[in-house]
């Protein structure tokens, strides 16, 4: 960026700085502040007065330092070399970063969010004097083994294609020109993007496809549409920052973006360590080669985690308008919203609820409208999805909190994570009492056997009865007694607790019961609800609930989460086991009632 306006610092505090001499500047236009260049944004105006939130340490800086304005907005690099590509809050690479300036890097530091040797191979997929306009796909690049990077026409750019040719080009190179009515425009493999802009669309779709996780309570309870977006609140030691990384490894989605906004360090090492490691289970290859990821730690500045939350939505919209489905998961909001607030109290606005600033509720909510299930800009026609689940750290886990409360206005997922579950380590810790999803009714169309879709969304509702009935039922056995309960009702709790311990606990890091697959979720449900009907009806013949309850089939039940995907079927045949065994308990009533 060039520096064209010069100013000089009159105040500073924190990372707020107020400038001098700025007529003529423009709401967040980005300036360099004193001699170390520090890169920060105008937030405020007022006369020739500008109040600068500055993104790096502004320790040492005093009156009168220059300040030059860029005269542009924060944008961020969009191009060949995102997928694989770790970030700060400003789309600084920090392998780069590191390589430069090793572990400690200096201030007012800049580097280009591309690189800018690489060369990529470019194949035009358009003749010349093809008439284009904005978003029109007019060639690709092999980004990676997972990803085909689609070059597409910049927005405002529309006319006659000419000398587009196929080679090796670096990010920068002239790979065509565009003849319009104002001239000649160059086309390149990048270009820029303002963040806080949303990208454009034709319109937008119904969220009506589900978002498959491989979480069975997420899944099959609480999906998440394709599109969607979703709420993890919960306290410390819940497990949102698990829930947050099992669903980046796991989700059915081309692209992930992985926003770490404010999170303590070694939090975000286990990410930046585990996700080179990981393998994609669809294709094998390493998860990163589908990924990008921004780290921007508790430790770094304040005015840098709002930042991130932008950088992280306007990437993952272009891979969006690509046609592809994106997923981006934000950890967490709450240190978004407190950024937010400390910059507005160093501004001195009026705050609102719990000192956050008035406008946090129209903030978070332009932030979750930016997800949605699209028809792109451009040529050839085509459907992209952007989903967003965010992580709230409420104060003690209260979720009147306002930025839970924010949040919940908006979204149309709500996973609440419950400290009592922790506690017992069962982990997914999501209520299945007080979450919620509005996507429910589009699960049954993600099973290829229709017959088979509705039939679990039969059972979704059964098993959710009889977890209302089991907290129902406990109340009564606290005050007298599980033994004053009906056989009938005994039945409910201990199906109840199958569905729990057996069906929504799942472990992170079993290597085959981190990942479900539908056709599996199904088969585990039909199979703990078929035990529940047979038992049921021995009952009904004069069975007793304890011989039901030691069965040796209990075990293969608690055991079938185990069970590889390619050994389904044997899911199945512990359906014909629970017939048998409690066939032979029926028997042996039948039989002394002879008698």
């Amino acid at each position: 960026m060039t520096e064209k306006r010069q100013g000089k610092t009159v105040k500073v505090a924190g990372p707020v700085v107020v400038a001098e001499g700025m007529t003529g500047s423009r709401m967040y236009d980005v300036v360099r502040v004193s001699k170390h260049k520090l890169i920060g944004e105008i937030v405020e105006l007022h006369g020739d007065l500008a109040s600068i939130q500055v993104y790096e340490e502004t320790e040492g800086i005093g009156p009168g330092e220059p300040v030059a304005d860029t005269e542009a907005p924060l944008s961020v690099e969009l191009g060949p070399g995102l997928i694989e590509s770790i970030y700060d809050g400003i789309q600084r690479p920090l392998n780069a970063l590191y390589e430069k300036e090793g572990a400690f890097m200096s201030r007012g530091i800049s580097i280009p969010g591309l690189d800018r040797t690489k060369k990529w191979q470019f194949k035009p997929v358009i003749e010349n004097g093809t008439e284009v306009k904005p978003g029109d796909i007019i060639g690709e690049v092999q980004e990676s083994s997972l990803v085909v990077h689609k070059i597409m026409v910049p927005a405002e750019v529309s006319g006659k294609v000419d000398g587009l040719r196929e080679g090796e080009f670096t990010v920068e190179d002239t790979i065509g020109i565009v003849k319009g009515k104002d001239g000649e425009t160059k086309l390149q493999l990048m270009h820029k993007w303002p963040v806080r802009n949303p990208r454009k669309v034709i319109k937008r779709l119904a969220p009506n496809r589900i978002l498959v996780t491989g979480q069975r309570v997420i899944d099959t309870f609480f999906p998440i549409a394709k599109g969607g977006t979703a709420c993890v609140p919960g306290p410390f030691g819940t497990g949102k920052t698990v829930v947050q990384h099992q669903l980046a490894k796991w989700v059915d989605a081309d692209i992930v973006v992985y926003v770490g906004c404010g999170e303590r360090g070694n939090e975000m090492t286990d990410v930046l360590t585990e996700f080179p490691e990981l393998k994609d289970p669809r294709s094998g290859e390493p998860l990163m080669k589908r990924s990008v990821l921004i780290a921007n730690t508790s430790n770094m500045p304040v005015a840098a985690r709002e930042a991130s939350v932008y950088t992280g939505i306007t990437i993952a919209e272009y891979f969006r308008d690509m046609g592809y489905t994106v997923a981006l998961m934000a950890d967490s909001t709450s240190r978004w919203a407190e950024a937010m607030r400390e910059i507005s109290t160093r501004l001195e606005e009026m705050p609102a609820e719990e000192g956050y600033p008035a406008y946090l509720g129209a903030r978070i909510a332009s932030f979750y409208e930016r997800a949605g299930r699209v028809q792109c800009c451009g040529s050839p026609e085509r459907e992209g999805a952007l989903s967003i689940i965010g992580a709230v750290s409420p104060p003690g886990g209260d979720l009147s909190d306002s930025v839970v409360q924010a949040t919940l206005h908006v979204v149309k997922v709500f996973w609440s994570l419950m400290a009592k579950l922790a506690q017992q380590r069962h982990f997914p810790a999501i209520d299945w009492l007080t979450s919620y999803s509005f996507y429910k009714e589009y699960l049954k169309e993600c099973f290829e056997d229709k017959e088979q879709g509705i039939q679990m969304d039969e059972m979704i509702k059964q098993a959710m009865g009889l977890l209302e009935q089991e907290s129902n039922l406990l109340e009564i056995v606290r005050l007298v007694g599980s033994e004053a309960l009906s056989p009938k009702d005994r039945l409910a709790l201990e199906t109840s607790r199958s569905i729990r311990e057996d069906f929504l606990h799942q472990n992170a890091f079993h290597k085959v019961d981190t990942f479900t697959t539908l056709e599996k979720q199904y088969e585990m449900l039909k199979m703990i609800l078929h035990f529940h009907k047979v038992a049921l009806e021995a009952i009904d013949a004069g069975a007793d609930t304890a011989d039901i309850f030691k069965l040796p089939v209990r075990e293969e039940i608690a055991r079938a989460k185990y069970i590889p995907q390619e050994e389904m079927i044997k899911i199945s045949e512990i359906r014909n086991t629970i017939e048998k065994q409690i066939g032979e308990v029926s028997r042996l009533v039948g039989t002394n009632v002879s008698r």
